[in-house]
């Protein structure tokens, strides 16, 4: 049986911004559902699946995708900014680091 993957509500809107941004991406570089879905080696459906931001669709599948269109950059784009995490670790290493002992 297969398990059922539950979203909390704004990461299904992330999950949906993302797939109408790739959706987008793919219609401003005029290529159809067919032409993406063979370079990205994946079926139109789960493509369609890609553009309705579905959760159950492999990342793997989301980057050759991207990947297609030329804008596998955009993943490593994923997380670099993070600034919350950033000031956890320098106050972390601010309260670690002290004066040797003589």
């Amino acid at each position: 049986m297969k398990q059922q993957l539950v979203l909390l509500p704004k990461a299904q809107k992330v999950l949906n911004d993302l797939g109408e941004n790739i959706k987008l991406a793919r219609l401003r570089r005029k290529l159809s559902t067919t032409q993406i879905s063979e370079r990205a080696g994946i079926s139109r459906a789960t493509l369609w699946q890609i553009e309705k931001g579905t959760p159950t669709v492999a990342m793997g599948a989301y980057f050759q995708v991207l990947f297609a269109m030329g804008l596998e950059k955009d993943f490593l784009k994923l997380g670099s900014d993070d600034e919350l995490g950033r000031k956890l670790q320098d106050a972390g290493l601010l309260t670690k680091e002290r004066a040797p002992k003589k």
